[in-house]
């Protein structure tokens, strides 16, 4: 029994996650159950651990009775009895007495370090999850153990496994074993009796929590990022604003020559990011949000989170980014919905937008249109046939039919 108890106390000492209540609580709810099993209660035993010693014991408390009045062998002991033990008893004194490990049966006593190791297991587990849930939202530097298809286990410093998932990992990157990762603790939870700790390096947390370390005026709350959003691996856009007028918030951000941001854009594998002055005036916000295109009129429809930008023609590829990735992004940071218009199109008062003929042309002939920047029906009626095909994924009779319904709008 007592190398039992040496060995678990043992194992107790190298574990990083519980306390020293937590395995006393452990022992005393082992110590308990075997009470009950042996004398069909714990009531009146206690039970004093020294996880130093690895030694426990148990002892049972009777009330001393008058033999004649004696009834309850567990919560009462005689005074005949009682004398034994220290002639200067009296009766309504209370005794304490040791309750010997052989008072135990066999198996009781054999099963015991089975069930420590069992309980402390199940101990250590909660204590992760518990420890972890605090840390939602923590940045940890760890080291790749071990990586397939569908994740990469994370060792951090404090010997846990954490879980990276290829989905919250960004787009063409893999750890092998001994590589350092740095992510962002998004998510706890219990799954079979295992804590399960997920990390994240695309979610927009990751991004905020590094801008902190790097740049010093956010993490001290002197500039503030009031919008983000990501394309993991490609681009990211930021609003950023300063409520202090000496402090400008993009050029303290990016730094000189952009030396605050490199080491970011190089740990989030040569992520773009683009970072814009916020503004309380929507239709100015969603002009800094396009950059680096630059916008000639915005107006915005607050109630339906929608905003018609015009650009001259070569700053329309520009607001639309690769893949329209800036578009994108830019709607993502403002919550509106944008869509882009030539800005010549708008002073031809005579000119009729395409959104009028929605009842006589199909919506996915008018969304190929829009796609190369044609929002008016004069804005389609000076392209030729030919440049339409081409340009858009529509057919030639699709074509000859949208220019006879643009052209009797005019007639």
């Amino acid at each position: 029994m007592d190398l039992s108890l040496i060995e678990a106390f043992s194992e107790f000492k190298t574990s990083k996650n519980l306390n020293k209540e937590d395995m006393l609580s452990i022992i005393e709810e082992i110590f308990r159950s075997m009470l009950v099993k042996a004398y069909g209660t714990d009531e009146n035993f206690e039970i004093i651990t020294d996880s130093e010693r690895g030694e426990v014991e148990v002892v049972h408390r009777r009330v001393i009775v008058a033999d004649v009045d004696w009834q309850d062998e567990l919560l009462e002991i005689p005074y005949s009895e009682a004398v034994k033990i220290q002639s200067d008893f009296e009766i309504g004194e209370e005794v304490f007495q040791d309750v010997p490990i052989s008072s135990f049966s066999r198996r009781g006593v054999l099963s015991f370090g089975q069930q420590l190791k069992t309980k402390l297991l199940e101990r250590q587990k909660q204590a992760i999850h518990d420890k972890y849930v605090d840390r939602i939202g923590e940045v940890i530097l760890g080291e790749a153990q071990f990586s397939n298809k569908k994740e990469t286990i994370v060792v951090d410093q404090d010997g846990n496994d954490l879980k990276l998932f290829r989905t919250e990992q960004i787009p063409g990157e893999f750890f092998k074993k001994g590589d350092t990762v740095k992510a962002v603790i998004i998510g706890v939870e219990m799954k079979n009796a295992q804590p399960i700790i997920s990390l994240s390096r695309i979610d927009n947390l990751f991004l905020e929590r590094l801008l902190e370390v790097e740049i010093p005026e956010i993490n001290d709350g002197l500039i503030t990022i009031k919008g983000m959003a990501r394309l993991p691996g490609e681009k990211a856009k930021l609003a950023v604003e300063s409520y202090d007028e000496k402090i400008d918030p993009v050029g303290s951000c990016v730094g000189v020559n952009g030396s605050r941001i490199k080491g970011i854009v190089r740990e989030l594998r040569g992520e773009n990011l683009d970072i814009v002055n916020y503004s309380s005036n929507i239709s100015l916000f969603v002009a800094r949000a396009l950059s680096p295109a630059k916008v000639a009129k915005v107006s915005v429809y607050e109630d339906e989170k929608y905003a018609e930008v015009w650009l001259e023609s070569d700053q329309i590829s520009l607001a639309i980014g690769k893949n329209g990735s800036n578009i994108k992004l830019a709607s993502a940071i403002t919550g509106l919905r944008i869509d882009v218009f030539r800005e010549g199109d708008v002073a031809d008062l005579e000119d009729v937008r395409l959104s009028e003929f929605v009842d006589e042309i199909e919506p996915w002939m008018l969304e190929e249109l829009k796609k190369i920047g044609c929002d008016t029906a004069k804005s389609v009626l000076t392209l030729s046939k030919e440049e339409l095909v081409r340009r858009t994924d529509l057919e030639e009779e699709n074509v000859d039919a949208i220019f006879e319904v643009l052209r009797e709008e005019f007639e």
